[in-house]
This record gives structure tokens, C-alpha cells and sequence, in this order.
């Protein structure tokens, strides 16, 4: 690409792509795997090309995470050419080519569902409902084209002539940094409503514009994620999270509504934005530094786990809850998150942890004893995630880190612990525990202290 702007071309004939030589893309930077398969596709007649994000990219000067492919062989063809493919999916059927650990994903291009359908029912009066549950009509390069959701997540690559096609007009919006849908953007968001979280994740992540119009539809139909399938949704949630840019992927989820739809828990905690009470905002601020000390800790090398994810997103809104001495952390973290794992089908093993961690909070604040309960939390599944999460807050907060690092050194101290200690630990805190059971003292049924306040 040359380095002056590209003007938008409304002048293109359907079906007639802009043809543009991929001077910016060098071959080594492309993944091998996929030269291959799409190599071994143009051999056999067909055409094929990379696509999507990659393409963006590589003409962003980013390394892609992954390079997919699109061409007009259909499912069962491809695998007719790969030994090493299987085809996946039921919404959207496409061929995963298998390299080891490696995968190329591999689609066949697509009409748009909603335009067939449309035409089908040309002259009723009735619209029917817009909302893609079946995206398995096959079309050309153009018509594939078309149907994505954004003009920078549209271009294809072919390596083999060199060339940029674009058929949507995406190349001037990737040298302006706009982000605007494909075709009519009401239309597009009411076809798929998570697009709005991926207009969101695309434009904090690559720091580009939302263009005017297309931020205007994704507020007005913010409301709709509600009809989204719920595990994509989650997924959304938790790339928005680990993307780096947490804060401000958050800040533009509350300001167009996307929030207050998927977290209204989270979005009364926050706030209304023209409240003049000091300690509303300040109760923001916690909760916008939080995220702030996420991004700065994946900026850093760090990979937080999906419990530890989900803990940052509800901890401040569990411990404004329980100030006060109301209702325990441990059982407000239930009650705001265990509705995830139904509704969203997230792993139970991220929502039983995170419920877990937000409830050890505090035993990072109580004096430190040699006491076996402190000693078995040192050693207990949770202790890396629960002490993961207790860092995020004191790098939040600014304070708390000096209680961090003497946890840290006991941590690094007892994992040298030898076995048969830490077996004898084991051993005293069952006994201790069955004395507090069958016992009326401190510790016992009723007496307003339990296990993990005792510790």
C-alpha cells in the first residue's frame, strides 16, 4: 500500500473489487501452514484467499493471531484435499486443517442469509426478523465480502499474485483508522447484536474511530444482546477483558447501554454519570482503576485466568455490598455470578473460582499466624488465582502492595515445603476442624464465626 490515503469508491461496480498491490505485506510474515493449504486450493482450481483479520494486520504492521482462509470450495471438497481437515460447526460449517497443535480455519464464501431470504419473500408486506440463526448459504468472493461485519475486516489477500482485493471499501477506512459496518448499520447489528461487542474490541484495540453512524445503531440496539446466544456473548466478555484495553473497551460497553444489558448489577454500582454526589463517582473510580491495573498487568506478560477475569469484573460491586457487615462476600459473589454459568455456560471451574477467590479476600488483610488453616491456604488450589486478584487491587488502589510481597515470600517458602509436612498440616487442620464442629466455642455452629474469618 502507498502511503497516501485511498478515497472511498462508491463508483465500484457490484461484484468488482478494488485490485491493490500488497507492497506492505511481506510472505515471511504470513503463516506457512496457511500458504499451504491455500496453495494446495489455487492447485486444485479453486479460489482462494486469506482474509479478515489477518489482512488488517499484516496492513497494520501487527503480527496476526491467527490467518484464516476463505474459498469457493465448499466444506466437503476441502476435505476431500486434506487428510488432516474435519469439518466443524453447525451455524457456520467450515473445515479446520489440522498441523499438530496448529489449526487453519478454512471457510467456504457466504451469501448474506438475511438478503436471500428477502428476496424469497419479495412483496410481503410483513419484514420478518432480521436476527442470523443460519449462516450456511454459499456464494462468491464479493457476496463473502459483504457479508462480514466491518469494510476493515473484509479485504482479501491472495500471496501468490501479491494483490489486495477489496470490495467493500476498506482500505480507506484502514488508513483513516475508522471502524463502519458493511451496508446499513442498523441492519447489520439487528442481523447479529454481539457485533457491537466486536465493533467495541476492534476499536480499542486498534485505536480506531467508530464512524457516526455506526455508533449511533449500536446504541439504539444495545438492548438486543439480550437475544444473543449467551456462549458467545461470555466469549466477547472474556477477549475484552484479556485484550489489554479492559478500561476503555469497558467505558464504551456503559456508554452505549451494552452494560447496562449485560451487567445491570455492575451498571447501578457505577452509577448515573451526571450524579452529583462525590462518593458515587469515587465508587467509579475504584472500579475504572481496577480494570486500569488489568491492562497494565496483561501489558506486562501476565495471562490472568477466566476465574481471576471474572473476579475483576464483580469483586468492587461484591465488596460495596458487603460493607457494613451485611451479607459475607463469600455469598454475594454467588448470588452476582452462579446466574453466568447457567445463562452463559461459562466453565464451571471459572465461575466456582471466582466465587472462591472474591471470598479469600480478606484473609490477605488479617494478621499473619503459623497457624495449619494459613498454611493449607498457602497450598490450596485457589491460593495463585486468590493472590493473582489481590494484586490487581493493590496495584488499583495503592495500597496493600508490602502485605502482597510478604504473601508472595510465603508462598514461594511453602511450596518448598516438604511433603510429609505438609501431609501433618493436613492432618491437624481436619482434627482442628471436626473439634469446631462438634464443639459450642469459638468456631462452632451459631457462634457468628466461621471457617474463613476464623483463619
Amino acid at each position: 500500500m502507498s502511503d497516501a490515503p485511498l478515497p472511498h469508491d462508491s463508483a465500484l461496480l457490484p461484484g468488482t473489487p478494488r485490485v491493490v498491490p500488497a507492497n506492505g505485506i511481506q510472505l515471511r510474515d504470513v503463516d506457512q501452514d496457511a500458504l499451504r493449504v491455500l496453495s494446495r486450493l489455487q492447485r486444485n482450481g479453486f479460489e482462494a484467499y486469506l482474509v479478515g483479520g489477518c489482512v488488517r494486520d499484516l496492513l497494520l504492521g501487527r503480527k496476526p493471531k491467527d490467518f484464516d482462509l476463505a474459498t469457493a470450495a465448499h466444506p466437503r471438497q476441502i476435505k476431500r484435499l486434506f487428510r488432516n481437515g474435519r469439518i466443524i460447526g453447525r451455524r457456520f460449517r467450515l473445515v479446520h486443517v489440522v498441523y499438530g497443535l496448529h489449526v487453519v480455519e478454512t471457510a467456504t464464501f457466504r451469501a448474506d442469509p438475511a438478503a436471500q431470504e428477502n428476496q424469497e419473500n419479495d412483496g410481503d408486506e410483513e419484514a420478518g426478523d432480521l436476527l442470523i440463526t443460519e449462516d450456511n448459504v454459499y456464494g462468491c468472493a464479493a457476496e463473502d465480502a459483504r457479508r462480514r461485519d466491518f469494510t476493515v475486516n473484509a479485504l482479501f489477500y491472495d500471496p501468490t499474485a501479491g494483490v489486495i482485493l477489496d470490495y467493500v471499501d476498506g482500505l480507506p477506512d484502514i488508513e483513516a483508522g475508522v471502524l463502519r459496518t458493511i451496508g446499513d448499520p442498523p441492519t447489520r447489528f439487528a442481523e447479529d447484536p454481539v457485533r457491537i461487542l466486536r465493533a467495541i474490541k476492534f476499536a480499542t484495540r486498534l485505536g480506531f474511530r467508530i464512524e457516526e453512524a455506526t455508533w449511533q445503531a449500536m446504541c439504539s440496539h444495545a438492548h438486543t444482546l439480550s437475544r444473543s446466544a449467551a456462549p458467545r456473548v461470555a466469549e466477547e466478555i472474556l477477549r475484552l477483558l484479556r485484550s489489554g484495553t479492559a478500561l476503555g473497551a469497558f467505558r464504551m460497553l456503559r456508554a452505549s447501554g451494552a452494560l447496562a444489558t449485560l451487567f445491570p448489577e455492575i451498571d447501578d454500582y457505577l452509577g448515573r454519570r451526571d450524579d452529583p454526589d462525590p462518593a458515587a463517582h469515587d465508587r467509579a473510580d475504584l472500579y475504572w482503576r481496577l480494570l486500569e491495573a488489568l491492562d497494565a498487568d496483561i501489558h506486562a506478560g501476565s495471562e490472568p485466568t477466566p476465574a481471576v477475569l471474572l473476579a475483576v469484573l464483580f469483586l468492587r460491586v461484591v465488596e460495596h455490598k458487603s460493607e457494613g457487615g451485611g451479607t459475607p462476600a463469600a455469598a454475594l459473589a454467588a448470588d452476582l455470578i452462579e446466574p453466568l454459568a447457567t445463562s452463559a455456560r461459562l466453565p464451571r471451574r471459572a465461575v466456582e473460582g471466582a466465587k472462591r477467590i472474591i471470598a479469600h479476600q480478606h484473609r490477605f488483610t488479617q494478621p499473619w499466624t503459623q497457624s495449619p488453616r494459613r498454611m493449607l491456604f498457602l497450598h490450596s488450589e485457589d491460593f495463585p488465582e486468590a493472590l493473582h486478584l489481590f494484586r490487581l487491587r493493590s496495584a488499583a488502589w495503592g495500597q496493600g502492595w508490602d502485605v502482597y510481597e510478604g504473601w508472595l515470600e510465603r508462598y514461594k517458602s511453602a511450596r518448598a515445603m516438604p511433603v510429609s509436612e505438609l501431609a501433618g498440616l493436613r492432618r491437624k487442620g481436619r482434627r482442628r476442624g471436626g473439634r469446631r464442629r462438634r464443639g459450642s466455642g469459638r468456631g462452632a455452629p451459631g457462634s457468628g464465626t466461621d471457617d474463613a474469618s476464623a483463619s
